[in-house]
């Protein structure tokens, strides 16, 4: 045992690479880069290059350049494009390589790449290692991306036992630059490997594996499986069509409580969607209701950066005076106000009992600042006042866009190309969404309140000091990416929607969408005893009202493993203080009849069944051809009358 390797491919590589720097011409005290070095060595190059980074921007050819050494590909190897982008993208390419070069150091990426071609150019140092690992095991092979296998082909060579671990169907990293394609193709590559399926489910009880399967069996080319278990088939998946995604959080919170109040743990429950902006309602629910949670993985959504970033605009825009905001944004997105202006800034207000406004107006009027800093401090107080409301007629959210646009937040996210660059714009038009929901509070001390401070005060408090422990009893919630590899007794699936989940950019891209029910496939079996998915008929997010369709994934259940549950009259409107009571709408009120029939521009033709509500929330059952019963909002629906 003493004499095993045991860690990550990169891992065992740097090892490898430390035992033979030279052979893999690296100085012997070579470093590595992280993340944050590699964008600064890119930054210069590129500066160097003279290249515009609104243009170019560094976090782009970051992405590219780690993309092509996960794919085994140096420079060299790459034919340039006919496009301009193409030709120069790969002209940074091969000026980092120099650089690293020169540097003495490597990227992450770096470590497997160079350590695979050590062994192709030395096949005396690679034959000495195939004979001294001759029994390798790799876990969560379907992980692995194109440089990793190729890796470990070479080290198993002819001799070798490869003992593969994986699941074809939990392959949901692609993004990343995971292949499916690896766990696939492994019996092409060793057609004397033995199969050994490991079918029988400790975890879930029958009717949620009955469901899993029959959504994962519709993902061709997989290798197949068929979980079963020898539990019992317990309750039946809950499929909750909410009327919208305040109903949906508060339907999820009496769910939790109604299983505390069966003697159940609050941490038995887990909360899974999509996309991290999902959660801000969800939160809010959680909060109102006085019930701890915890974000696994991530952070709550008003603690994430860019949403700090927005909300320190609008603390300056509400109040000249506060230092913090001032000192998070003045140089956020980089305006040229570099760390030696804000020390004079300080100095200055520290000398004379000033804010940091105060200090700024101060020391442009006496003109001390050279012309670059004092233009780029000009600026950006400029854009403080432009932003600035007359009066308070300005709706909150338009306030909130207005600031993500102007201040170039939105336009600095927007150059992240990855996930997370998708993910930070997403929570910015969530933010737009919680401005626009937000009401006033019904208490004395905070009725007379500005809206803009009632608001920041609200976003403040809920990103308080309050999340749940570690150790602490309370609701988990996370993406369902960050749920694999996790148990619960009770999961809610929320945001089952086509648009939302899957996405709406996957839908037309094949390999995408499977991932995609790779990745729903994963969250339902993330349940011991109780499964929840749930759907809303509108649902605003992203800082839009958007209808969609209940995902395709919930008709791939099959009828005898759910129950469905209807949405409740009584439903959530616009805040968790005020429940809409219990009201059927008359056709006075909506101009619809049951019988009528009608016409909606997604779902066609179909028959009113019911009404209910009144006003902005009446909403109409239509029993359409193609589509099936649907409950609407009248006032989104645009329904024609025929």
């Amino acid at each position: 045992i003493g004499g095993m390797w045991v860690g990550t491919f990169h891992g065992l590589a740097h090892r490898l690479l430390r035992s033979h720097w030279k052979e893999a011409d690296l100085p012997q005290s070579f470093q590595i880069l992280d993340s944050d070095d590699q964008l600064r060595m890119l930054k210069r190059i590129m500066r160097g290059m003279e290249l515009d980074e609104a243009q170019w921007p560094a976090k782009q050819a970051q992405w590219y350049i780690n993309a092509q050494k996960d794919e085994g590909l140096r420079s060299k190897h790459i034919q340039a494009g006919h496009d301009p982008y193409s030709q120069k993208i790969l002209t940074v390419y091969q000026a980092y390589e120099d650089a690293c070069q020169r540097a003495g150091v490597i990227d992450f990426g770096e470590i497997l790449l160079r350590s695979h071609e050590l062994w192709l150019k030395r096949p005396d140092i690679l034959a000495n290692y195939q004979q001294r690992f001759q029994q390798i095991l790799v876990d969560e092979f379907q992980d692995t991306n194109t440089i990793q296998y190729a890796w470990l082909q070479l080290l198993a060579g002819d001799t070798g036992h490869l003992f593969i671990v994986g699941d074809d169907d939990q392959s949901i990293y692609g993004w990343r630059g995971a292949r499916i394609e690896n766990i696939q193709k492994f019996h092409q590559d060793y057609p004397a490997a033995d199969t050994v399926r490991l079918e029988q489910n400790y975890r879930s009880t029958g009717n949620i594996l009955a469901g899993a399967n029959a959504v994962i069996a519709n993902n061709s080319e997989r290798l197949g499986k068929e979980l079963w278990t020898e539990d019992d088939d317990g309750k039946l998946i809950q499929i909750y069509n909410a009327y919208n995604e305040r109903d949906e959080a508060s339907y999820l919170v009496e769910q939790v409580r109604a299983w505390v109040d069966k003697g159940g743990n609050r941490a038995d429950n887990a909360v899974l969607y999509r996309s991290n902006a999902q959660s801000r309602v969800i939160e809010e629910a959680l909060l109102y209701a006085n019930m701890p949670y915890r974000v696994y993985g991530g952070l709550r959504f008003f603690e994430r950066a860019e949403i700090k970033d927005v909300l320190s605009y609008l603390r300056l825009i509400s109040n000249r005076n506060d230092d913090a905001a001032f000192e998070r944004i003045v140089n956020t997105p980089t305006r040229g106000i570099g760390a030696a202006t804000l020390t004079q800034l300080r100095q200055y207000a520290r000398e004379h009992n000033l804010t940091m406004w105060q200090s700024a107006l101060a020391l442009l009027e006496a003109k001390f600042f050279a012309a670059r800093a004092g233009n780029a401090l000009t600026g950006f107080m400029t854009l403080i006042d432009s932003l600035t409301p007359i009066d308070d007629t300005m709706p909150l959210h338009e306030l909130t866009s207005l600031v993500i646009d102007e201040s170039g937040l939105r336009a600095h996210f927007s150059k992240d190309k990855t996930e997370k660059g998708q993910g930070r714009i997403e929570n910015l038009d969530e933010l737009i969404s919680a401005a626009r929901t937000f009401k006033q509070p019904d208490n004395e001390e905070l009725e007379d309140m500005p809206l803009l401070d009632a608001f920041l005060a609200h976003a403040a408090l809920e990103a308080g000091d309050n999340q749940g422990e570690q150790w602490e009893d309370c609701v988990q919630l996370m993406t369902l990416h960050s749920a694999k590899g996790l148990e619960f007794q009770v999961v809610f699936m929320v945001g089952m929607e086509e648009g939302l989940f899957p996405g709406q950019k996957t839908s037309d891209d094949p390999s995408r969408l499977s991932e995609e029910r790779r990745l729903c496939y994963v969250g339902m079996t993330r349940a011991r005893k109780t499964l929840f998915l749930l759907h809303t008929e509108s649902r605003f997010l992203y800082g839009q009202e958007m209808s969609h369709s209940p995902s395709r994934f919930l008709n791939e259940i099959p009828p005898e493993n759910v129950e469905q549950i209807r949405a409740r009259r009584n439903v959530v409107t616009s805040g968790y203080s005020a429940i809409a009571p219990k009201h059927t709408t008359t056709v006075n009120e909506t101009g619809f009849n049951p019988g009528q029939q009608v016409h909606h521009q997604k779902f066609g033709s179909g028959i009113v069944i019911d009404t209910e509500g009144s006003g902005k929330n009446a909403r109409v059952q239509v029993n359409f051809k193609h589509a099936g019963s649907k409950w609407l909002v009248i006032a989104y629906a645009k329904l024609e009358k025929v």
